[in-house]
């Protein structure tokens, strides 16, 4: 009633119109004045997609997932290329030596050592202890790998902390995930609040419209003599009444309306409380409902993230374990001097390879056994949580399916009430206005009939409230708008 109300302002203009107006000026065109379009409902659609993109719970969550990309590409320097370039000269004393090095290093992932290449090249004389530094006239090319054969070889702090943050990544994820999923869950209700609000003032303001149709006919009643004065006391008093229960009801739809305002945004983030001319006619349909609710649990983000939690925790035992092994590293290198004969002399010229392994071999290991038992714990606690959150899900689903079994014949028995209460408000309200019915019967015929069609909406909002818990309980990211 009230977006017929409004409609009707709208379209107030458009009548007047046709009026003359005063001429304008001669120098000046006239531009016809266009009546104001009327309003278009608001669907459910609408509001989804406002609170998917700009629901400041949304958008922090959003926020948090940058930062966890942040996070891995800081992890990910670990196996950069690294360029570094040393440059030496002396000044004053004995020796006159003068060297540039420059060195590029690459971290190997899968061996958990490096490769390294580079050049140098020096002129003058060093001292014996610094001979190394010595090569041909035109340099010195060198290339060399360590490789890791025992401890490293799988694993190591970098690669692990490359999968922390990737965990860390997905785990941000499926939290917005859920956040994104209980904000459309919430804004469906919301939306689904608002428009019953407005349908059961419509009820409300179709009551009093009865008993205000009613008040004129029984003033010419009681004028001509047909009915006493009392009557009409007894009717300002119904009035009254009913006019209580549409404030009442103007009062729940505008706290619906700026409930809705939290999703119901626009481009800026900024709520927005929808007009009451945006009211559709009817509800929107109810979420359709999955044919096998259990078969979508493992989608569910909660259930995700424990599963993820789960794996970083695997690659944390491996780190731990990888604490025990020995360390037995092989390194080769080659390298060789080009041009003439340096200050060093002939024994830099040629080529020049090398290998070499290194042992270390720890004789105690308790920090080692201490972090393998604390993290032994942790995959325990994992997995008993994820057995109880996957029960607890599985028991969630089955009471929101009764819900949604037992909303959807509580709207099939409020529908059948309100045809039938309808019915008989209208056949009472026949034989009052043919003398065979009393004032007190139609007024409570009308008001059962405005009753049942009350608990009929109120039926039908448990039964989409149901559905979208239900969606959101099975991770339904279509029905939600996701």
């Amino acid at each position: 009633m009230g977006a017929a109300l409004g409609l009707a302002l709208v379209a107030t203009p458009a009548v007047a119109a046709p009026r003359k107006a005063a001429r304008p000026a001669a120098t000046k065109t006239s531009k016809p004045v266009e009546a104001p379009k009327p309003a278009t409902p608001l669907l459910l659609e609408e509001v989804l997609a406002s609170s998917r993109f700009y629901a400041p719970q949304v958008l922090e969550a959003l926020a948090r997932v940058r930062g966890a990309e942040g996070r891995l590409l800081s992890a990910e320097a670990a196996f950069d290329t690294v360029f570094s370039a040393n440059a030496e000269t002396r000044l004053t004393g004995y020796y006159d030596g003068r060297n540039l090095e420059t060195r590029v290093t690459q971290p190997l992932e899968k061996w958990g050592g490096y490769a390294y290449g580079g050049y140098r090249v020096s002129g003058g004389t060093f001292p014996i202890y610094e001979d190394e530094r010595y090569t041909s006239q035109l340099g010195e090319f060198k290339a060399g790998a360590v490789l890791a054969l025992m401890r490293d070889r799988m694993i190591d702090d970098r690669r692990f902390a490359r999968v922390q943050a990737e965990a860390d990544l997905a785990l941000a994820d499926t939290d917005r995930l859920m956040v994104a999923i209980g904000v459309q869950a919430r804004a469906i209700q919301a939306y689904n609040n608002w428009v019953f609000a407005g349908l059961r003032l419509k009820v409300y303001q179709e009551l009093l419209k009865l008993a205000e149709d009613r008040q004129a006919g029984i003033k010419r009643q009681v004028a001509e003599g047909a009915r006493p004065t009392i009557l009409l006391t007894e009717n300002e008093q119904n009035i009254l009444r009913r006019r209580t229960l549409v404030v009442q009801s103007e009062q729940a739809l505008g706290v619906a309306g700026t409930a809705l305002s939290l999703y119901l945004r626009d481009a800026d983030g900024n709520p927005i409380v929808p007009d009451v001319r945006r009211l559709p006619e009817t509800p929107s349909k109810p979420l359709p409902r999955p044919a096998q609710p259990r078969d979508l649990v493992m989608q569910r983000p909660d259930l995700r993230g424990i599963d993820i939690r789960l794996k970083a925790a695997s690659q944390r035992l491996a780190l731990d374990r990888n604490a025990f092994l020995p360390r037995l590293d092989l390194k080769v290198e080659a390298s060789n001097d080009f041009g003439r004969t340096g200050f060093g002399g002939p024994s830099r010229n040629g080529l020049e390879s090398k290998v070499g392994v290194t042992f270390t071999l720890p004789l105690q290991q308790s920090a080692a056994r201490g972090r393998l038992a604390q993290t032994n714990a942790e995959l325990d606690a994992f997995k008993a949580r994820r057995r109880f959150l996957e029960d607890q899900i599985f028991a969630d689903i089955d009471g929101l399916g009764i819900a949604v079994t037992n909303t959807d014949k509580l709207v099939g028995i409020a529908a059948d009430e309100a045809d039938r209460a309808a019915t008989m408000a209208v056949a009472e309200r026949r034989r009052f206005e043919l003398g065979s019915s009393d004032f007190f019967l139609v007024n409570v015929r009308e008001e059962s009939a405005a009753d049942a069609r009350v608990r009929r909406l109120d039926a039908a909002f448990r039964q989409t409230v149901a559905r979208a818990d239900l969606a959101a309980a099975t991770a339904d990211l279509d029905a939600l708008g996701l």
